[in-house]
Order: structure tokens, then sequence, then C-alpha cells
């Protein structure tokens, strides 16, 4: 089964390669460096360079992998987060998450895609009692429109794209090799393997849906997953 996976030198898609490799898929991986690529197609999957913002490009190099499967694993942040430059990051990486998925969405339907698997986010919800909920309101507060705005485009372009079945893996704050974060933050962390590790199950048992994805802290619910995906927070590759 061909798999294409949109980021697939970012920080998850750095991990999940070696995973669907070793489950026997094909994949291609994109990246918008050469040099990247050398280092891609040395874990063992072909390599796209090519920009999600080029759509005519983007198709290209989609028709030619021929994906069963597209996963979306873009994001335009940088490896240190510096506050000065904040907003415009966030402001680039909502473009992405809205410009960027309509042009992996129109790929995948036009190259017979038949699911995506797209990252969002699971710290967007509005504030409320207990553990956050799939069905739970996204935050209105002025100060997260930018990132909600995005995270909803997103969401909506996966789960209302006409012939696509469509997962949303709602990640929670990240930590672990490659991320900002040595150690789990609190309000749903979730560690880097086992956010890879939730794509990979994505991929092999499609079922299509809405999953928050973080460990168990009393932020968010994952129990969702667990059930349909067989997510475990404590997955870690070992190496």
């Amino acid at each position: 089964m061909n798999v294409f996976l949109a980021g697939a030198t970012g920080v998850i898609g750095r991990r999940l390669v070696p995973l669907l490799r070793d489950a026997g898929y094909a994949v291609t991986g994109t990246t918008r460096s050469q040099e990247r690529a050398v280092a891609l197609e040395a874990l063992g999957a072909r390599a796209a360079v090519v920009d999600v913002f080029d759509a005519r490009a983007l198709l290209a190099a989609m028709n030619t992998a021929h994906p069963d499967i597209v996963i979306h694993q873009l994001t335009d942040l940088p490896d240190v987060l510096d506050p000065a430059t904040q907003a415009a990051v966030l402001e680039a990486n909502s473009r992405l998450r809205i410009d960027g998925t309509r042009n992996l969405i129109n790929a995948a339907q036009m190259t017979g895609a038949r699911r995506v698997i797209a990252q969002s986010i699971a710290f967007v919800y509005a504030p409320g009692h207990g553990e956050r909920m799939e069905a739970d309101p996204l935050d209105p507060a002025p100060d997260r429109a930018v990132t909600v705005r995005g995270v909803a485009a997103l969401e909506e372009q996966v789960m209302k794209a006409p012939g696509i079945d469509g997962i949303v893996l709602r990640y929670g704050r990240l930590y672990g090799p490659g991320t900002w974060a040595a150690s789990a933050p609190a309000g749903g962390p979730l560690h880097v393997d086992a956010a890879a590790h939730a794509a990979l199950l994505a991929v092999v048992r499609g079922v299509r849906g809405i999953y928050n994805i973080a460990e168990d802290d009393g932020a968010v619910s994952s129990e969702k997953a667990k059930r349909d995906l067989g997510f475990d927070a404590s997955f870690r590759m070992g190496r």
C-alpha cells in the first residue's frame, strides 16, 4: 500500500517514516530541502522535494506516488520559538493549515487517494470543567483566533472532502526529541513517538473521525482514540 507523507522531515514525520516502513508500507515523503531528501531516502522512503503551496508541483508529486493514503504532518514552526516573532509564526502556521491543506486534499482527490490523516491540536478547546472531549467547542477567545481559525479550516476540509475518509488527530503538547520540550508539559502532553505511532494506527485501522491524542493528565480525554485506534500514550520507539 502506498502512503504519501507530507511533512516527512518534520518532528513527527521523522519518527513516522520508520514505523510505516517497518509495517510494510511504500512511503513517499515530502520535504522542501534537497539535503533533507537525502536523509529521508536513507530512512527508506522515496523523497519528493516540493512546497505544499505549489499546487501544480504537489499534484505532480502525488500523481507519481499514486497513494492510497495521504498523511498531513505539515507545520510551519521554527526549531526555537522566539516571543518576538510568535505572532508571525502563528499566522504562517495558520496559513499552512488553511491553504496547504486545501492543496493536499485537492491532490488526494485527483490522484485517487481514499483516506487523509491530518495533524491537528488538542489545546484549542474552550475552557471548561473536566477533560475536554472531541465534541466540545473550540476556544472563542480573540487571542486564540488565528490558531483556531487555521485548526477549524484544516479539520473541516479533511472531514468534509467528498470521496475521502478523513481522520483528524488532535495532538497534545509535544515533548521529546526535536520538540520544544524535553519533559512532559502540563495540559495534555504527548511524546513525539506516541504521536507518530498514533498516525500509524490511523493508517492501519482507518476509523473515520476526530481523535484526541494525548496522555491522561486531566486536560483532554483520549478514550475515543484508545477504543477505536488502539492508541497507547506510553509507546516509545526505543531508539
